[in-house]
């Protein structure tokens, strides 16, 4: 598995490595990697500053540092979110200057407690509005296993860092997909959890509705477990706060939707892998539920309709509220917040409407089956450009990024958990992915079926963490 978190947090603990020195692996493997542009803003003094920290601490309250489960690990922030105190989030923007920066997110406070060591933001798309990672202002973000390349979006820094091995965790944010369409390019574990499950706080500026949530990019099935335990709940928004539903995994109705489509139709050996995952679960003897693409579909369509109404009246109203001055704007952006201001209230409200419906159906699934193996991506990571923002057709964008995610909106519309994990590789080496929903609160179930699938062993990750003792 060439390591992940806890195995470093673990060789921090029991003195293998100091934090320290994790850390100076960390920024040395920034710098040698720096073309890869996973990094949109690194910050030296204070990842060393935090290291040396956590070291003080575990020679002086080994007992306090032990209980934290990531204690001395490096990582980094995504340049949406948060925010980070000390870290200066412009969103991919050259509408923000990088400096100064916010107090602590609740969030990002119990991602501290947790023990982690921050030492930078990664790159994001302009307002986290495409599915690969190409801020105008730079760096343009490459996938490490191909760097012809993407490694998804908005999250793809994040998940570019983790695949390369710069750290072994880092926090992402999905709205529509920003998680767990870079996961799947990368060849990392992804999750969304339920909404109203994550801090958002004090400001909730990035819950886009209830349609955003933040977590991580993860190279294992169990430092996801571990990070959504450590972070989750109490969250004090605007949603019920969902306590996990310990399920037992006795005999599993699981759904397989293995199509998704005429108008967005998945390669034949991404859907073949998602029918190997349903196989191994009914090898475990659970019970198969086959499930149509005209069960989704009018959902998906919904979902990607409630997505774009969403986002451009937030981007509409966040350009106003802060007095920004949009004409450095990426075209497209200048697009999406002209969308916004042109939404009327009434088909917004409509539109909010049918995605409660949107909920709602989900439900009706989840009284046949406990959850649903489907496709994440519906080909190959694309190539570097192929979601240029130099244009101000945003229905054409939008399309693009349904065609190569079908399914990713509907967890976030929904407000349903979902994750995606590598499930083998395809004849170029690049991941071959699987997303899993549940009810709402299904964490655990949810990672469990993972953690089944990921001990088949069927994708190795190619570059170790850095620091990690071998």
């Amino acid at each position: 598995m060439q390591g992940d978190a806890t195995d470093l947090a673990a060789a921090i603990r029991h003195g293998r490595l100091s934090a320290a020195e994790a850390m100076r692996a960390s920024l040395d493997a920034a710098r040698r990697q720096e073309k890869l542009g996973a990094i949109a803003c690194l910050d030296t003094a204070m990842g060393l500053a935090s290291a040396e920290g956590r070291d003080r601490e575990r020679r002086s309250e080994p007992e306090q540092f032990a209980a934290r489960p990531f204690a001395g690990a490096p990582t980094l922030a995504k340049d949406l979110g948060g925010p980070f105190a000390g870290l200066p989030v412009a969103a991919g923007s050259c509408l923000f200057e990088r400096k100064g920066g916010e107090a602590d997110s609740d969030l990002a406070s119990r991602f501290r407690d947790a023990g982690f060591c921050l030492f930078g933001l990664t790159t994001s798309p302009e307002f986290g509005l495409s599915l690969s990672s190409e801020p105008a202002i730079g760096p343009i973000c490459r996938n490490p296993l191909d760097p012809a390349r993407t490694p998804g979006g908005s999250s793809g820094g994040a998940a570019a860092a983790v695949a390369a091995g710069i750290v072994a965790i880092a926090h992402a944010t999905d709205a529509g997909g920003s998680i767990r369409v870079p996961a799947a390019c990368c060849g990392l574990v992804g999750m969304k959890p339920t909404r109203g499950a994550m801090p958002g706080g004090p400001s909730f500026g990035n819950h886009l509705g209830g349609i955003a949530s933040e977590l991580a990019v993860c190279r294992s099935v169990r430092d996801t477990a571990r990070i959504f335990d450590r972070l989750s709940g109490n969250s004090r928004g605007p949603f019920p706060d969902p306590s996990p539903v310990d399920i037992g995994n006795g005999r599993l109705r699981i759904g397989l939707l293995a199509d998704t489509g005429s108008a967005y139709p998945t390669e034949g050996d991404r859907l073949a892998v998602v029918e190997d995952a349903a196989r191994a679960f009914e090898n475990d003897g659970h019970e198969l539920v086959p499930l149509s693409w005209a069960e989704f579909e009018g959902s998906v369509t919904s979902s990607g309709r409630a997505f774009a109404d969403i986002v451009s009246v937030n981007l509409a109203a966040l350009i106003k509220a802060l007095a920004l001055d949009e004409s450095r704007a990426e075209p497209l952006t200048r697009a999406f917040a002209a969308r916004g201001r042109a939404l009327p209230a009434t088909k917004l409200w409509n539109t909010l409407n049918d995605a409660v419906l949107v909920s709602h159906n989900l439900w009706a699934l989840f009284d046949r089956v406990d959850c649903i193996v489907m496709p994440m991506l519906s080909s190959a990571p694309l190539a570097i450009g192929s979601f240029p923002s130099d244009h101000g057709d945003t229905d054409l964008h939008l399309e693009r990024m349904t065609a190569f995610a079908p399914l990713a909106c509907l967890g976030n519309i929904s407000g349903f958990p979902a994750l995606t994990l590598p499930f083998g590789q395809d004849e170029h080496g690049m991941p071959l992915p699987v997303q899993i929903m549940a009810p709402m609160g299904h964490e655990p179930r949810l990672l469990s079926l993972a953690a089944r699938l990921e001990a088949e062993g069927r994708w190795q990750h190619r570059f170790p963490v850095a620091g990690l003792p071998s």
